[in-house]
């Protein structure tokens, strides 16, 4: 409940408890066992901070925050509540409340590109290992390298094949890809795209400034993402949070010191961010807690107990509330100790006992002061919200959504030119060149072989041509040899010689004639 220029979340018969505005980015804690309260607590503190003029984000995993959008009834445990702690003239009323919903069902959708996102938060979403880490972000940085814009998994699946089919060339320069971490990636991104993940991927992209919005009254908007759905993928749900404070921190101008925040996160359920998160990755998440304040943010976690929290993180959380913890086992209570000398210890109470025999709605409170130190821990009662707690009909919720600033402008999905677009032109240019390529070697193989069938036809007609002319010879010589052995053949022969002797006998009688003549003379 914001009065007088403070936050008032809890009061007991001497003291009202309030969240200093501006140290409200000094971060915060709510914890306790299920059903001790802390919904009641996150709500009232979201409700003071719209009142305040500070936009808030939280997610609602159970369904029951939707009631923020209405005015809250008066029944007689809250009467009896606020009689308990003097509270006078409290007002019910709702306050600007924005849906969003992963799944575009129950709310605006919320999405983001995967070159947002980033190789180290999408490894943590597909459960891989540091190979396969590796290998996914030498993907990207060949993405990004090349100009291939990652908007949706498509436009990985088809960046993997590609890489995954080239990766000799690509090794050189970026060193291994194996081709089995690359079918692990695959098999997981189809696992992620059962989970959801085609929806949170994809364009329009959520401009973060939208959720750093105010109505025409000058209340912060409360966005609720609806994370019924969402937080039965565990790691998914983690996932996204992680990367919208990413997201925030690397977007936000530095302010240093306001009079309020501009921002108010709530990270309910907050031991999933943490759970088997590798050691690099919470060191950077450490660091963007020790940053983001000064970026007008703060953060609230929500969780069954602060050993939930690393200790790192534990210790940049200024504003705590604590509702009770039950301990039953040794272990128990020795993390309820831990808890108990994580305060200021109040003289007139003991914390550890306290903890234990808290009622509902009641809690250890401790906030930061003016001058940025940690008040001693009170014992005091949670105020009840003034809007309403509990779920919404489906017909209310639409009737919110369709008065909405925002609403259509996400509404519907754009697919523009990104990777699997420009990919797609590469490798089927690729193919046809391939395609081409083949044709011609073909082709060229067909000429080879019709030029060798040509020449051994040449040289098998000069065979048959010399094998012809080789018979008409034997033929011709067969044919004079009968010629000459023939009876015509001799009888000529005979006549021929008895003519050249007939002929010679009578040469001679002329020439001696001649011969006699001339001596004559």
């Amino acid at each position: 409940m914001y009065i007088d220029n403070k936050i008032l979340i809890g009061k007991n018969k001497e003291k009202e408890l309030f969240i200093v505005p501006n140290k409200a980015n000094r971060h915060g804690l709510i914890t306790g066992a299920s059903g001790s309260g802390k919904t009641i607590t996150l709500k009232v503190m979201a409700e003071s901070f719209s009142s305040m003029g500070v936009p808030v984000f939280l997610a609602d995993i159970k369904g029951d925050l939707a009631g923020t959008c209405m005015p809250g009834e008066e029944n007689e445990k809250i009467k009896e509540r606020l009689e308990n702690i003097g509270i006078q003239d409290f007002g019910y009323k709702g306050f600007p409340t924005v849906f969003w919903d992963v799944f575009a069902k129950s709310g605006h959708p919320i999405r983001t590109t995967l070159q947002s996102v980033g190789p180290t938060i999408l490894s943590r979403m597909l459960g891989l290992n540091e190979t396969q880490e590796g290998v996914l972000a030498i993907v990207f940085k060949i993405a990004r390298e090349n100009g291939y814009e990652l908007i949706d998994l498509k436009d990985l699946r088809l960046l993997l094949q590609y890489v995954a089919e080239n990766s000799k060339e690509y090794t050189i320069s970026y060193g291994n890809i194996a081709s089995q971490s690359v079918g692990t990636i695959q098999r997981s991104l189809v696992m992620l795209e059962e989970q959801g993940g085609n929806y949170f991927f994809g364009e329009p992209a959520i401009d973060i400034n939208d959720l750093i919005k105010v109505n025409s009254n000058g209340l912060g908007n409360i966005n609720i993402l609806h994370s019924v759905e969402l937080y039965k993928q565990p790691t998914l749900y983690a996932c996204f949070l992680l990367w919208l404070l990413n997201t925030l921190n690397a977007n936000m101008p530095e302010v240093g010191d306001l009079d309020k925040p501009k921002l108010v996160f709530f990270f309910d359920e907050a031991h999933l961010l943490f759970d088997e998160l590798p050691q690099y990755m919470l060191t950077q998440v450490i660091q963007i807690v020790k940053l983001i304040r000064s970026k007008g943010i703060g953060l609230y976690f929500i969780s069954q107990s602060p050993k939930d929290i690393p200790d790192d993180i534990l210790a940049q959380l200024g504003n705590k509330v604590q509702h009770t913890l039950r301990a039953y086992t040794p272990a128990e209570q020795k993390v309820i100790k831990a808890v108990a000398d994580s305060f200021r210890a109040n003289p007139e109470f003991d914390t550890e006992e306290a903890i234990m025999t808290l009622g509902t709605g009641e809690a250890l409170i401790s906030f930061v002061n003016e001058n940025g130190e940690p008040n001693i821990v009170e014992k005091a009662t949670i105020l009840p919200p003034q809007s309403m707690m509990g779920a919404i009909d489906d017909s209310i919720r639409l009737m919110v959504i369709a008065k909405s600033e925002f609403n259509g402008k996400y509404d519907t999905v754009v697919d523009r030119v990104s990777a699997f677009e420009v990919l797609s032109e590469e490798m089927e240019e690729k193919r046809q060149a391939e395609e081409q390529a083949i044709k011609e070697k073909e082709e060229q193989k067909m000429r080879e072989a019709e030029e060798k069938e040509r020449l051994k036809a040449e040289k098998e007609a000069e065979r048959e041509a010399e094998k012809q002319r080789k018979e008409e010879e034997r033929l011709a010589k067969e044919a004079e040899k009968a010629r000459k052995n023939s009876w015509q053949f001799k009888v000529g022969k005979q006549v021929e010689r008895t003519t050249n002797a007939a002929l010679n006998s009578a040469g001679r009688k002329v020439a001696n004639e001649i011969l006699k003549s001339l001596f004559k003379r």
